[in-house]
Formats: structure tokens, sequence, C-alpha cells
């Protein structure tokens, strides 16, 4: 009996910690997991806020929203500095000038080459981690390449990509939610 409620009350214990673990300056501290494109999809990616890091991007890693799908979709002119940057990192050298794709596949369109594509976490997964089918690691984080893509880079060619889509049917990435 003593041993069940000794089990009983480390349970809660347990689960109190954790949940004040997560609690900051009164805020639930709620993390985007990444997980990697590469080998079974299950393998974790891990980035992390920088000192460096735009507002933007950090709100990205918090909830795995990326803050300019919405803004660039409703701004082509904002638009144009994803498109800017798509050219400056050559990710034109492998999906075309207007990422219509070319060696590369497209990445305007509904065929995607992963299902995940369909949320901006999936596509900031497979850009920032690379990929099993040719796509290098471009985030400077997991390629400990500082020369590489930011977080919010990569968050600016997303926006602009998604503002580009020409597929059929839903938009989902437009009414994605933060994760709890």
């Amino acid at each position: 009996m003593v041993s069940k409620k000794l089990g009983k009350a480390r349970s809660i214990l347990a689960v109190l910690a954790l949940g004040g673990a997560m609690v900051v300056s009164g805020n639930v501290a709620a993390e985007c997991k990444f997980v990697s494109t590469k080998g079974d999809g299950t393998q974790p990616l891990i980035i992390k806020p920088t000192d460096k890091d735009t507002p933007e991007a950090k709100q990205f890693l918090e909830t795995c929203v990326n803050p300019y799908t919405k803004r660039f979709a409703n701004d082509p002119e904002a638009a144009k500095a994803g498109k800017k940057k798509f050219g400056y990192y050559s990710c034109t050298q492998c999906h075309g000038g207007n990422a219509g794709g070319q060696t590369g596949p497209s990445i305007t369109d509904d065929r995607w080459q992963y299902a995940k594509h369909v949320t901006d976490k999936g596509m900031f997964e497979t850009i920032a981690g690379g990929s099993d089918a040719g796509m290098p690691t471009w985030h400077q984080q997991p390629s400990e390449n500082p020369e590489l893509l930011s977080t919010d880079d990569i968050l600016q060619i997303m926006g602009w990509l998604r503002s580009m889509y020409k597929g059929g049917g839903d938009k989902p990435w437009l009414d994605e939610k933060p994760v709890q």
C-alpha cells in the first residue's frame, strides 16, 4: 500500500517537474522538434535559436509556423526577398530560376518529393538537413558551416516558394497552427 502511494507521489512530482520546466516567465515554452529527411526520417535534426536569429526565425523554431509564408503570399513585393536569396545561394542550379525544376524537382507544384513538404516544418527539414535524394545540407548548424544559410534565410526562401505555388487544391501551409 505504501509503495503504491509512493509510486503515485513520484509520478505526480515528475509531471509537476516536467510542467514546471516548460514554464518560462509565465509562458509555456513550446519547441518545434525537427526530424531529418535522410535515412528512415526518424533521426532528430537539431537546430537551436542563436543570438543572431531574427524574431521571425525564433518564432518559427518555437512554433513550426513560418511567419513569412502568409506575409509573402499577401505581399509579392516582400516575397522578392526570398527569391533574391534563392538565386544568391544557387538554389537555381538544381531547381531552376523560378523553382519549376531542372536537375532537381519543381518545388512550386503539388508533386512533392516528400509528402512532408505540405507543411513548412517538413520543407524546412529537407532544406536545412538535406535528403538522400541529392539535396545537400544547407543550414549552418547541421552542416557546421557558418557560410551556409541561417534559419531566417531558409524561411524567406520558403515564403517565396509558397507564394509561387502553382499546384491545385488546398494550401495547408497557409493554415498551419503553432505546436502546443
